[in-house]
């Protein structure tokens, strides 16, 4: 009998819908206490339906951009973490909505598999997630002048922790560092002695400083990391992204792993997943604030910046410039550019949408202005 209700259903309300009821549906539920909980759905179902005519980009807009100008200027910093901070706030959601490709403070949330994600051994992964340079493992250099040539001790401990040894040290330097050998004269020793038959001395001085910002291992443009937990497990939250090398690492749980670079997150994982992460970034900014907005409007938003199967911003770079309407891109910015440009190539305007019809003080095509008469009414003529 059950199945007979939801057929009764099936035109009424979507098949997800439908689906989610079925799936929480109680084991033993009778057909009268079935009823009205079909009816309770479809019911809610009408109530959250847009009627026809309505001004949804308007609607929109009003709700995000009232509440908009009630936030602040932030900036969150991580307590104990030298440059690692967060944008919040308004330049935050400018960074969103405008869909920029260089944003403040690019980060990554990492979540991780099995016993990592209890916190054992994190540390050794965060470790080897941050991008670590040859400084970070030296301790003290030194350069004798006679023998015109450099002695770096390294720091045994920072090896320790991310199983690096000295013999793996030279070769990566000798990969990056041409013109001069490299010797092992301790566990944790190396010697440096340029090659170069004229001025060896000069070359070693210049050597001194170039040599401490060599990329020896971690991931590129993640510069610091930082164990946290959330709920019951461990993340890392890093300053820099690099989501395509992150996804590599076993340790990492890629189904839940995201990044706040836009940008980045549809290159590695498309369109939908952009769409996704405009919602969550955008919602996150807002709650952050206090403010709260009914969640269809940023999904018209984010739909808006994604239609078109690339991310775009709201701005005449962005989704703007795709409009099809000739006024309507010129109400935004540069207008007289948008109208000089129509005429050199003869564009018309069908004044469809709502904007055009403003300018020009026309009936707009919603509420009472969408419906229009399909026929036109002849007058009947006299003889």
């Amino acid at each position: 009998m059950a199945d007979a209700i939801f057929r009764e259903y099936e035109e009424r309300l979507p098949k997800s819908i439908l689906d989610e009821v079925k799936a929480h549906l109680p084991e033993r539920c009778s057909e009268a206490r079935l009823k009205r909980i079909m009816e309770a759905v479809y019911e809610e179902y009408r109530q959250a339906l847009v009627d026809p005519g309505e001004c949804v980009g308007l609607v929109g807009a009003e709700s995000i951009g009232e509440p908009g100008t009630q936030m602040t200027l932030n900036t969150f910093h991580f307590a104990g973490v030298s440059e690692m901070n967060v944008t919040t706030g308004l330049p935050r959601l400018i960074e969103i909505l405008d869909a920029r490709k260089s944003i403040q403070s690019p980060m990554m949330d990492v979540y991780l598999n099995g016993s990592y994600k209890r916190g054992e051994e994190i540390r050794k992964v965060a470790e080897r997630i941050k991008e670590t340079v040859f400084q970070e493992y030296v301790s003290e250099i030194s350069i004798d002048v006679v023998e015109s040539l450099m002695t770096v001790r390294l720091d045994e401990q920072k090896m320790a922790a991310v199983d690096m040894s000295t013999d793996r040290l030279i070769r990566v330097l000798l990969r990056s560092l041409k013109g001069f050998t490299l010797r092992k004269t301790g566990p944790a020793s190396i010697e440096v002695k340029s090659t170069s038959k004229e001025e060896p001395l000069k070359e070693i001085y210049r050597l001194k400083e170039r040599i401490k910002s060599v990329y020896i291992n971690g991931i590129r443009d993640v510069s610091q990391v930082l164990p946290v937990k959330r709920g019951d497990e461990y993340i890392i939250v890093t300053a820099g992204s690099n989501l395509k090398a992150i996804l590599k690492m076993e340790e990492v749980d890629t189904t839940r792993t995201v990044s706040n670079d836009l940008t980045e997150v549809e290159e590695v994982l498309g369109i939908e997943a952009a769409r996704q992460q405009i919602i969550r970034e955008v919602l996150k900014v807002l709650r952050a604030q206090g403010i709260d907005i009914d969640s269809r409007h940023i999904l018209l938003v984010a739909d808006a910046m994604t239609m078109s199967g690339h991310v775009q911003g709201i701005s005449r770079y962005g989704i703007v410039k795709d409009k099809p309407s000739v006024l309507a891109r010129a109400s935004f910015e540069t207008p007289l550019r948008h109208i000089f440009n129509a005429a050199m190539i003869g564009e018309r305007d069908a004044l469809n949408s709502v904007i055009e019809n403003v300018m020009l003080n026309q009936p707009v095509p919603v509420g009472t202005g969408l419906p229009g008469l399909v026929t036109k009414v002849r007058k009947k003529t006299t003889t």
